[in-house]
């Protein structure tokens, strides 16, 4: 299982590198990283469609996925809009997005009560649609808005701060807990998961975020990081890492409910030795509305 995961991540992160490279060229429109995210919200609509038909709660697929996926179209920036249509361009990238959200519930309400033929089904399938909305979409176009915090010209940054992250997170935990993991941190929804696993997610999240924000003062070109009124930006990254590091081990164990519940062990088999989408991006979903309220509540400053 470990070669297999060395093989796929040793093709994956040069992918998403690249494509991130690509996006960030091609300005705040952010064309390829729309593309991306969209096709992301789909197929991770379906796998969470598909656990929840596990559990016989009637979650509707494809009306589920491209819920998700209007959610994650209406959060995209100001200047995708304003090249649409200037009528739509009005209010911030989140307000379209409770709009959006509004409307999709209102459709899916609709939809359940004109399917509705007999007592017992339609509240469950009605809140598992619900769900996947909110869980793919909502999730991941809230995290997506790193792509413009706290600025355009720094949104690869933000967000690769994120993915460095939680994925450095994520290898702490496992490289941890496989080497010197004993005591169980919840036995019975994770028996894999480990107290020193916890601890590795930690201290993997926080060398990632590290490593990430000091070679993102000059691979992004845009002048030094500094910390004017606050801590020294290593320590802002610790700090900011550590917190992702939690968040990530939460939205893993997060997931591990959604499987447990429906008695399976990966979400898919899209990637072998890693599972599906969901599991692959858990952590990264649980923790990026984390992570977007740092960068816009307590970012670290530049200086040019």
């Amino acid at each position: 299982m470990l070669r297999q995961r060395l093989l796929v991540s040793s093709l994956l992160i040069p992918s998403l590198v690249g494509l991130f490279a690509w996006d960030h060229q091609l300005g705040a429109r952010a064309p390829v990283l729309l593309v991306l995210a969209t096709v992301l919200a789909a197929r991770l609509a379906f796998e969470l469609v598909q656990l929840l038909h596990r559990r016989d709660l009637g979650a509707s697929w494809p009306l589920s996925g491209i819920g998700a996926a209007v959610l994650v179209i209406a959060g995209w920036s100001d200047q995708f809009w304003q090249s649409v249509c200037e009528c739509l361009a009005g209010g911030t990238s989140l307000e379209r997005v409770a709009g959006a959200l509004s409307i999709v519930v209102l459709v899916l309400l609709l939809v359940h009560a004109l399917r509705f033929r007999e007592p017992g089904s339609s509240l469950g399938g009605l809140s598992g649609d619900v769900l996947v909305v909110v869980y793919t979409g909502f999730l991941l176009v809230v995290t997506v808005q790193l792509r413009w915090t706290p600025g355009p010209e720094l949104g690869y940054l933000a967000l690769g701060s994120l993915v460095a992250a939680a994925k450095m997170g994520d290898t702490g935990a496992y490289t941890l807990g496989r080497l010197f993991g004993r005591k169980k941190l919840h036995p019975r929804l994770s028996p894999g998961k480990t107290w020193m696993g916890a601890l590795g997610a930690v201290l993997g999240a926080a060398l990632g975020a590290v490593v990430w924000l000091e070679w993102g003062r000059t691979a992004f070109d845009t002048g030094s990081l500094q910390t004017a009124s606050g801590p020294p930006v290593w320590l802002w990254a610790a700090l900011y890492g550590a917190v992702i590091g939690v968040a990530g081990l939460i939205g893993d164990l997060c997931e591990s409910l959604m499987k447990r519940d429906a008695e399976v062990k990966d979400s898919a088999a899209l990637f072998p030795g890693m599972g599906g989408a969901l599991d692959l991006l858990d952590s990264v979903l649980y923790a990026g509305p984390i992570a977007w309220l740092f960068w816009t509540l307590w970012p670290p400053g530049l200086a040019t």
